[in-house]
């Protein structure tokens, strides 16, 4: 945990013991009464926390905040509803590497049953963002959803965002040389859109949709990738061009 979280409620009440930030704080960064931690504010400002009191139930913390960090480069993510474990693996990678929307969508091949998973229905999905801003030393989590179509995703996408989509199949070109990458103008507002297929890849009338809307098929080479895998890599690869 390189920063520790609040929720913007919790800022003025005191912090439990029993919550495992409590415990972080202090059996992992032993602090004491008087001393400071690099906190962050869910979705605002960072800054430092001071222990300012430990009691039997409680711990008593005061917040100063430095200035609100720059907005993050527009990333969007459509990606086939996978199975509940890999949907926490990248909801954690995928906000550690600043993607700021991650649209988990129903697909030709995705199994319709994962929407109903309690990772979803429990608010689960948040904790593991909340994990992913944490070892970024960054405060921002992404916008979620898992109630789309591939349709309705598309419908809410900027209209003048640089669309990709990894496809083994199809695909004509690596995703590392891919033009519109390095063509895309450095102040574009529309941001960039990765889909991903689930598990089992795009289906036939997956792809006509994503080229009837503009979307470019690329790929990350010959092998196989898992698809939380394949979000890592692609996302290394945007944020390295």
């Amino acid at each position: 945990m390189n920063l520790v979280l609040f929720e913007s409620v919790e800022l003025a009440a005191p912090l439990p013991r029993t919550d495992p930030r409590a415990a972080h704080i202090l059996n992992v960064l032993r602090r004491g009464p008087g001393e400071t931690f690099d906190a962050g504010a869910v979705n605002g400002p960072r800054g430092k926390a001071t222990l300012t009191a430990i009691t039997t139930d409680t711990l008593t913390l005061a917040f100063a905040w430095d200035a609100p960090p720059p907005p993050l480069p527009e990333t969007t993510l459509l990606i086939g509803l996978p199975r509940p474990q890999t949907a926490r693996d990248i909801l954690r990678d995928a906000t550690t590497l600043g993607a700021t929307r991650i649209h988990f969508i129903a697909t030709e091949r995705a199994d319709p049953n994962y929407a109903t998973s309690t990772l979803w229905t429990s608010g689960e999905w948040r904790r593991h963002c909340l994990t992913g801003a944490a070892q970024a030393f960054d405060t921002r989590i992404p916008e979620v959803t898992w109630i789309h179509t591939l349709a309705t995703a598309i419908g809410t996408l900027p209209a003048a965002s640089t669309r990709l989509a990894l496809d083994n199949y199809e695909a004509a070109s690596a995703l590392r040389v891919c033009h519109l990458l390095s063509n895309k103008p450095s102040d574009s507002t529309g941001g960039l859109v990765l889909a991903l297929g689930p598990e089992r890849g795009f289906g036939v009338n997956d792809r006509a949709a994503l080229r009837a809307a503009g979307f470019t098929l690329a790929h990350l080479g010959s092998r196989v990738l898992r698809v939380e895998t394949a979000v890592v890599a692609a996302l290394a690869i945007t944020r390295a061009g």
